[in-house]
């Protein structure tokens, strides 16, 4: 007679340890220690940009960047602020771009490596190869300006900033090699049932792409992000609100302009103009809110990076 045995829910659950050895304690309390040294080496930069924008310009020039200011201000705060109208413009310029422009990016880029990759594709190959082309050689700026300035008459307008960060030859390809690991037996599954060619992509294909979408998202919005050349290029006064970037670049300009006008005409400034804590300050307003976007698509962001990697 066999008897079975009735074991409890809770004993399947209990997590196992595993008994470490001698040597296997070691090995991993020192790779702690290098992990824990490395985080170190990067937090602390970071810090001493957050603590030096918190100090003032004549402890800068006498003590340098130090990881706590030995005299407090925050003047180069009030000089950002100075305009909160102007800067939450730029927040909320920056956001809907970031936000938009990484939308439509992953849905055109996501169909772009998943159309590359199917075999019944008869003009894959042709257009792998324009895109290789295309990110080896370039037009150049002018062709680039006249396009976007005459052509498409796109001066001082967002359109200008979005279009040209929509897809780039190496997200293309990323997304291409992630669709690869994809079984095309899903592709033929879905045709027998009957299912159209975007019926499959958005019920089959889509749903197992959430480690690229994730790894190219955070790519996309970090370029929308820290935009700042087109801007400049075609985004004119005429615009009030202009992104983030560009728009702490202007105060930066603007303040390092008035202190060599006053350098020249021999005036006396009671204040003492920021310059060296004014970029440390313009660095935390500038990455401080993309920072947090992170810790959400830390697990895609690395199952993206490591497709196609053979385990050990």
């Amino acid at each position: 007679m066999l008897f079975r045995s009735k074991v409890s829910p809770e004993l399947h659950n209990r997590p196992t340890h595993v008994k470490l050895d001698i040597s296997d304690k070691i090995i991993r309390g020192f790779t702690y220690v290098i992990v824990s040294l490395f985080s170190l080496m990067c937090i602390i930069p970071f810090w001493m940009i957050v603590a030096s924008s918190f100090a003032s310009e004549a402890s800068i020039r006498l003590s340098g960047f130090t990881l706590w200011p030995s005299e407090f201000s925050a003047y180069s705060y009030e000089l950002l602020l100075k305009s909160p109208d102007q800067m939450i413009g730029a927040y909320v310029v920056t956001i809907c771009l970031a936000v938009v422009g990484t939308a439509i990016g992953l849905f055109i880029i996501s169909m772009t490596g998943y159309a590359l990759q199917r075999r019944d594709f008869p003009f894959r190959n042709g257009i792998m190869f324009y895109i290789y082309f295309t990110s080896l050689f370039s037009a150049g700026l002018v062709p680039f300006y006249l396009l976007i300035v005459q052509t498409l008459n796109l001066r001082d307008s967002y359109w200008a900033i979005l279009l040209p960060l929509l897809m780039s030859p190496w997200l293309i390809v990323l997304m291409k090699n992630f669709v690869k690991a994809i079984p095309h037996e899903i592709t033929e599954s879905g045709k027998i049932d009957g299912a159209g060619d975007f019926r499959i992509f958005y019920a089959l294909i889509l749903p197992s792409l959430k480690p690229a979408l994730a790894t190219i998202g955070l790519f996309l919005a970090l370029g929308y992000w820290n935009e700042w050349y087109y801007s400049s290029l075609f985004l004119t006064s005429k615009v009030e609100y202009r992104p983030l970037q560009f728009h702490l670049y202007n105060v930066i300009n603007k303040v390092a302009s008035l202190k060599n006008s006053v350098a020249g005409s021999n005036v006396v400034l009671t204040t003492d103009l920021p310059s060296e804590t004014l970029k440390m300050a313009t660095a935390v307003m500038a990455t401080g809110p993309i920072i947090l976007l992170y810790p959400f698509v830390q697990k895609y962001f690395v199952a993206g990076l490591t497709v196609g990697a053979v385990k050990g």
